[in-house]
């Protein structure tokens, strides 16, 4: 399977790094914390490291490392508004349960 892009989030990413003046496109992972165990991570990544896989959607480049994909594999990154709050959105297959304030998820 792979990681994919809605338009909105293609459209989203490929500004701020248009805005950025660099970068090979972005890094999306997990991190231990919350209460439910983890995590989403998005950054710009300007190097990438070898062992790191690459899908590429909607002419932007998305990487991810090896121990974060078992838990990604399948996602759907999205980017949207609700309220005062923007920014990206995971479309997780995976995720089992998530805590009650949406930060953090378990598989």
């Amino acid at each position: 399977m792979a990681i994919t892009l809605t338009d909105v989030a293609a459209e989203r990413i490929q500004a701020f790094l248009a805005g950025r003046g660099k970068g090979e496109g972005v890094r999306v992972g997990v991190k231990t914390t919350g209460c439910s165990g983890l995590a989403y991570i998005v950054e710009f990544v300007d190097h990438h490291e070898p062992d790191d896989q690459v899908f590429e959607d909607h002419g932007v480049k998305i990487f991810v490392d090896p121990k974060s994909f078992i838990y990604l594999d399948g996602t759907e990154l999205d980017y949207g508004k609700e309220g005062l709050n923007e920014g990206f959105q995971f479309n997780n297959p995976n995720v089992k349960d998530m805590c009650g304030c949406g930060e953090s998820f378990t598989v």
